[in-house]
């Protein structure tokens, strides 16, 4: 994507995840209001965090089977991995700095 968030699918949402580092995955669907405003959001966060975390979008409507790996019921939802690993997920709409300060706290 333009904004510097990469889309997931089932094709790539392995290698995406499980490199070295800090990666927040925001699950979301196009119908989805919250999910909507979310979007401008994680757009600044990837901007001004650009060399420290890659950020990125599953659409759960074309990518059902990740949606279900991850028990996502409820969106928007978040995971941050670090190193390959999920380390916390956040559900709903978060504020930037909300987002930020997670980010940074994995990357500890």
């Amino acid at each position: 994507m333009a904004d510097g968030i990469i889309d997931l699918t089932s094709e790539n949402f392995n290698s995406t995840t499980s490199q070295k580092g800090v990666v927040l995955v925001d699950f979301w669907a196009p119908w989805c209001g919250p999910c909507k405003m979310l979007g401008p959001v994680l757009a600044r966060v990837a901007a001004a965090l650009k060399d420290k975390a890659v950020i990125a979008k599953v659409n759960v409507d074309e990518n059902q089977e990740l949606a279900a790996q991850f028990q996502v019921t409820s969106i928007p939802a978040m995971f941050i991995f670090k190193d390959g690993q999920p380390v916390k997920q956040l559900m709903g709409l978060k504020s930037e700095a909300d987002i930020t300060k997670a980010i940074e706290e994995a990357g500890r």
